[in-house]
């Protein structure tokens, strides 16, 4: 970064120095991607450990090494770089981003790469726009991008040239949209005088001014209203501009929208009122300013969910804080399924939230209306720090549903296999049955969880259970060709000739399923080909009855008695 050249020489000297070692870090512009040391100084434009790279280690100098010389613009790593790699449109972006007309001009004369006008604007590089003009026909859109850089004789230049004023662009926003997201109070001034309507609307159905509150263009924005722009437009998703204020956190728009009358308490298409947006996403200063005003606490969006319960489950810590502070309700009074703020905490894994909320009221216990705790919900989502929280706080951890159902079978239907082991580490009982006389590995078997399932077996489940119909887990995975869970199944010992109550076996589920791979696993493993349900019926002849031709040749390959085959062509 700083070009030391002698403390990166004793850097390089240590034992532990991998000349191919990468960096990721959120100060670059691809967190996820790993930068090389020679990546790097081409970034930082450290020319001195540059040299020394690719003199002494040989570096390899790769397309970002050049990209990257265009931002730093350091001339005699460029040079390097221009040696091995030719250059891009990523190299024309980061030239735009840098501001350095020279860059911009070199790689449009000598190497024919187009100047993006999106990035013109993006970047707010006015020269580059200037230069992109003497070379292209597209007077439309450079009228679009001249918006942002707030000259409105700029603006005028090109509607003296032919420019439709009316024009848009791709996702059908005028040049009035693009004044409001860089809140240019002239050039809103002027395209409204030139007669562009406040209220147009975008391929969402956002106005000028939705835009205007996303971006917190306050000055554009009071313009917009002041030409009667509607304060309470809705987008095709039914978001008025003071829902994106809020989600936003944009506290200086959302003050000026609320100061004209904006509705506090309006849903969008997913119930949700601003404060819930807020809420979310731990937008403190729109929340504070929107209960200020007065906005309903309690409203619930189409999940039952009050802002209280959007907070929980966001683990927005601050927002729960200060809706606890006005009183917000923790209960379930409003939601549809019993669900309290706990509930939440625990689907979105809120650990920080749930402690808050255990401090409130001792409810950890509590249940909605099918019978649900907070623990069978942390076990649903793998909410494993959550599931140890309320276990630390002495919940009932074998505590049951309406269905009989504890914590594990949640674990299992969501192959949540960290909570599972918590669960179970902690004395919850593997070997249980819900009103449909179902274990935990039944429902893992439905959901082909096969890691979950895997420890279920290894803590003692019984593998060959079955359910009030007679079904063991290998029926349900045959039925549903999970062929992966069935050789777990079989590989520790389930009985591959199982019956339930109409006295089929997994074979006979897995041919009238048409589930080839499961029905060659059966088999190879010792399924009775010929076995036969209360009617007397084989696999065969139902792969035959239902036209399973590649089951039925199967069968027939390996034994099956072709006794069937007579008798579904007599019917």
């Amino acid at each position: 970064m700083d070009n030391d050249r002698e403390s990166f020489i004793a850097f390089t000297e240590r034992d532990d120095f991998d000349k191919d070692q990468k960096l990721n870090s959120d100060f670059y512009p691809d967190p996820k991607y790993g930068y090389s040391l020679l990546e790097i100084c081409c970034y930082h434009g450290s020319v001195d450990c540059f040299k020394l790279l690719i003199t002494k280690f040989k570096s390899e100098i790769t397309k970002t090494c050049l990209q990257f010389s265009f931002l730093s613009g350091n001339a005699d790593i460029m040079s390097e770089c221009l040696k091995a790699v030719q250059p891009d449109k990523e190299c024309m972006e980061y030239a735009i981003i840098s501001h350095n007309i020279d860059f911009v001009t070199f790689l449009m004369n000598e190497h024919n790469i187009e100047i993006d006008l999106s990035n013109c604007s993006t970047y707010h590089n006015l020269q580059a726009f200037l230069v992109l003009i003497d070379h292209t026909n597209d007077i439309n859109n450079c009228f679009l991008v001249s918006v942002c850089f707030n000259i409105p004789s700029l603006c005028e230049y090109f509607i003296s040239l032919g420019a439709d004023i009316k024009t848009k662009d791709d996702e059908g926003q005028n040049a009035l949209f693009h004044a409001a997201k860089y809140n240019c109070k002239e050039i809103t001034e002027f395209l409204i005088s030139h007669g562009l309507d406040v209220n147009s609307k975008d391929n969402e159905g956002n106005t000028p001014l939705h835009i205007a509150a996303t971006k917190n263009s306050k000055e554009a924005a009071k313009i917009l209203i002041a030409n009667g722009a509607n304060i309470n437009a809705k987008d095709k998703h039914k978001m008025r501009p003071l829902h994106w204020a809020a989600n936003c956190n944009n506290l200086e728009i959302a003050d000026l929208l609320i100061s004209y009358e904006a509705y506090l308490n309006k849903k969008d298409d997913l119930g949700r009122t601003p404060l819930h947006y807020s809420a979310s996403k731990n937008c403190i200063e729109t929340l504070k300013l929107l209960i200020d005003n007065g906005v309903d606490m309690e409203a619930t969006d189409s999940d039952g969910r009050t802002p209280l319960f959007i907070a929980a489950q966001a683990n927005s810590k601050e927002a729960l804080e200060i809706l606890l502070s006005h009183h917000a309700i923790i209960q379930p009074e409003f939601s549809y399924y019993g669900l309290t703020a706990l509930h939440f905490a625990a689907i979105g894994n809120s650990k920080i939230c749930a402690e808050i909320l255990l401090s409130h009221r001792d409810y950890k216990n509590a249940k909605t209306h099918g019978g649900d705790t907070p623990l069978h919900l942390a076990a649903l989502f793998n909410s494993k720090e959550t599931a140890e929280l309320l276990i630390s706080n002495k919940v009932d951890i074998n505590a049951t549903n309406k269905d009989m159902q504890t914590a594990l079978y949640f674990a299992a239907e969501g192959n949540s296999k960290d909570t599972a082991e918590i669960l179970i580490t902690n004395g919850l009982l593997v070997m249980t049955r819900d009103k449909y006389g179902k274990t935990a590995l039944h429902y893992a078997a439905e959901n082909n969880c096969i890691e979950t399932a895997d420890l279920l077996i290894s803590n003692a489940g019984d593998i060959n259970a079955n359910d009030k119909k007679g079904f063991t887990a290998l029926h349900i995975a045959a039925q549903k060709n999970y062929k992966e869970i069935a050789f777990l199944l079989i590989s520790h010992a389930a009985d591959v000739n199982a019956i339930e109550l109409k006295r089929k076996t997994p074979l006979h589920y897995a041919a009238m399923n048409n589930c080839i791979e499961t029905v060659e696993l059966l088999i190879s493993n010792g399924a009775d080909i010929n076995a036969k349900d209360n009617k007397e019926k084989t696999p065969l002849y139902y792969a035959l009855k239902k036209d399973r031709k590649e089951i039925a040749e199967i069968l027939l390959s390996r034994g099956a008695d072709q006794v069937d085959v007579q008798k579904c062509s007599l019917q």
